[in-house]
């Protein structure tokens, strides 16, 4: 039995005694390659799309009766001021001599201040204060010890500086008010005493005024005041259209030589806007009244290369209403390629234009281009955030 045991175990350890296994060996071709990170194909970045200009931005914001609103510059009704800003999204105000008394510098301030708060989009707040015959505001001793001279007067008694020195002091003094547009300068050519624009113009010959207006322009930019180019194409000395139809008969040639030299210079100069008057300048359109004219416009436009803002005179004068009615002229006005209507008659306009609007007589593109171009006023004013 015992000599069996050692015979097994001999036998086990010839088993586990023979050849070692040997490792398969590894061709090259089988070698494992060092382990690396997935390379990564480098990809273009998706193209961004440019932010959107801010006054594309605001403009689309707005609705059709907001941006209809815009293109109002309604005549100041202090008792209702507040609510209109609100009911009719207007573009602004625009104020006169009434809106001035009883009042100082600082309850002006706050008056102008709460219009500004009640309007969704900052308002152009507007005044006549050109001087001499026409003064608003410093026509009051609370605001001024006397009233500005008329460019004719600062002119005469200080030549092209003292015009110009005029136009500085009317501009920060209506900034410190709260005002940001004054209806000036005026362009206009008079040499006739008895003509109705005599005592408002210059009383110099085109060039001379071409210069006062070219200086006065840039003053009243860098006071950040609006300036308005009136009254295009010239009065010269016609008749005034605040109680009838006015009629230019004198030639294209005539006009560019002349009357129409001090607006090309207000425009040269970067005047902000050109406000076109109601007379009948025979030359462009026999039938129509400059403001409602497409001819009128389209050479302010397209001849004389202005790309601002371009207003009626206010059309509730007669020259207008009695041959249009309020709520016509306004659609004319816009129509005829007006992008801002100075109206005394606002709630009626406000109506006619938006009701032309909705029913396709005036087109959505009109609309917009209009809104735009009053907004860009604003923003170039710093009217808007």
């Amino acid at each position: 039995m015992r000599l069996l045991w050692i015979m097994l175990c001999l036998v086990l350890l010839t088993g586990c005694a023979s050849a070692p296994a040997q490792m398969p060996s590894i061709s090259p071709e089988t070698e494992p390659s060092p382990v690396t990170e997935a390379a990564t194909v480098p990809t273009e970045p998706k193209p961004t799309q440019p932010p959107k200009d801010p006054l594309t931005v605001l403009l689309e914001s707005l609705t059709i009766e907001e941006r209809v609103g815009q293109l109002f510059l309604a005549r100041c009704n202090s008792e209702t001021a507040l609510q209109d800003a609100e009911t009719y999204h207007l573009g602004g105000f625009m104020l006169f001599s009434q809106d001035f008394e009883n009042q100082t510098p600082d309850s002006l301030r706050a008056t102008l201040d709460g219009y500004q708060a009640a309007a969704n989009v900052s308002l152009l707040l507007a005044v006549d204060e050109e001087g001499g015959t026409v003064t608003r505001i410093s026509r009051y001793p609370a605001f001024r010890s006397s009233r500005f001279p008329s460019p004719r007067t600062a002119f005469d008694q200080g030549g092209m500086e003292g015009a110009w020195d005029n136009e500085w002091e009317k501009c920060e003094f209506l900034r410190s008010l709260g005002l940001n547009v004054n209806l000036g300068p005026v362009c206009d050519i008079s040499t006739d005493p008895g003509g109705f624009m005599y005592q408002r113009s210059l009383g110099q010959d085109p060039d001379t005024t071409a210069k006062f207006v070219s200086g006065t322009v840039d003053r009243m930019a860098q006071n950040r005041i609006g300036s308005v180019l009136k009254h295009f194409p010239g009065y010269g000395n016609n008749a005034d259209t605040h109680v009838g139809i006015a009629a230019d008969g004198r030639s294209l040639d005539e006009l560019e030589e002349a009357d129409l030299k001090p607006f090309a210079a207000g425009i040269s100069a970067g005047a902000d806007a050109v406000l076109v008057s109601h007379t009948i300048v025979e030359a462009l359109d026999a039938e129509n009244p400059a403001s409602l004219s497409p001819a009128v416009h389209d050479y302010l436009r397209n001849v004389m290369g202005f790309s601002g803002v371009i207003m009626t005179d206010d059309l509730v004068m007669e020259a207008i209403t009695d041959r249009y009615g309020a709520a016509e002229a306004a659609v004319q006005a816009i129509l005829a390629g007006n992008d801002l209507l100075c109206s005394t008659e606002y709630a009626i306009q406000y109506e006619a234009v938006l009701a032309a609007v909705l029913d396709g007589r005036i087109d959505f593109d009109t609309l917009n281009n209009a809104a735009r171009r009053v907004l860009q006023w604003k923003q170039e004013l710093g009217l808007l955030s």
